[in-house]
């Protein structure tokens, strides 16, 4: 009896088949796919309790607030009369005109307005577009 419970334990594990076990990491920064980065900072960043306190704006007066609205439109004031006295009544004409090392380049197209600014001393240039 003995004998024959051996031989059917013997056939059996004898048909079982194995593989080889292999740890494939998930985080990109230990190897794994980097696709998982997204997935993994957007996990990390919906359990994140912290707040950066230079964001919230809750804790400003309402004395503050006025401040800063004033002073929003003090500088709006300002600024719209000095390029009134720079350049007069017609700011945003469709052309070119040279600031100093910035020229201006001013078209309309079906966009709306377009301003196009570079800076002939380095070559930097920045494109505003104002809707119709």
């Amino acid at each position: 009896m003995k004998t024959f419970i051996s031989i059917i334990v013997f056939l059996i594990t004898a048909t079982c088949f194995s593989q080889q076990l292999v740890y494939k990491p998930v985080n990109p920064n230990f190897g794994g796919d980097p696709f998982n980065y997204q997935m993994l900072l957007s996990s990390a960043d919906s359990q994140n309790t912290f707040q950066d306190p230079a964001l919230r704006e809750d804790d400003q007066s309402e004395l503050d607030a006025f401040q800063e609205s004033l002073n929003r439109q003090l500088l709006d004031q300002i600024s719209s009369q000095l390029l009134i006295e720079q350049f007069g009544d017609d700011v945003l004409t469709p052309g070119t005109s040279n600031f100093g090392t910035l020229e201006l380049e001013v078209y309309e197209s079906s966009d709306g307005l377009v301003i196009n600014i570079l800076d002939t001393s380095n070559g930097d240039q920045t494109q505003i577009v104002v809707p119709n």
